[in-house]
């Protein structure tokens, strides 16, 4: 077993040269709202969820976006409504959101 079951990453980007960043676009709200909804769902901790910032994960033109891995499944959000839909099925019952993924064509 490994040390956390899932890790979900948040890119928190901004870009100094003006350019479309997740930070532009809400992903530290996003962040933040995930990270109390696991806290407070008791999946925090050893064996269970770690909610991490990152830099740049490459993928700024479907942005905000975060990954959860080990499943390795991306996903776009715009509110605390995707958050949560995305805390509830996905970490919490295993559902992956399927409206929330990021299309694999979706790059920089």
């Amino acid at each position: 077993m490994s040390y956390f079951s899932r890790h979900v990453f948040f890119c928190l980007n901004q870009r100094d040269n003006g350019e479309s960043s997740c930070a532009s676009h809400g992903a530290q709200a996003g962040f933040d709202r995930c990270k109390s909804r696991i806290k407070a769902a008791g999946l925090s901790g050893p064996g269970q969820v770690r909610v991490n910032k990152a830099g740049c994960l490459d993928r700024c033109a479907g942005g905000p976006v975060a990954v959860v891995y080990p499943e390795a499944v991306w996903y776009t959000f715009v509110d605390n409504d995707d958050i949560d839909e995305i805390v509830d099925s996905h970490l919490l019952n295993g559902q992956i959101v399927e409206r929330l993924l990021l299309p694999p064509s979706v790059g920089k």
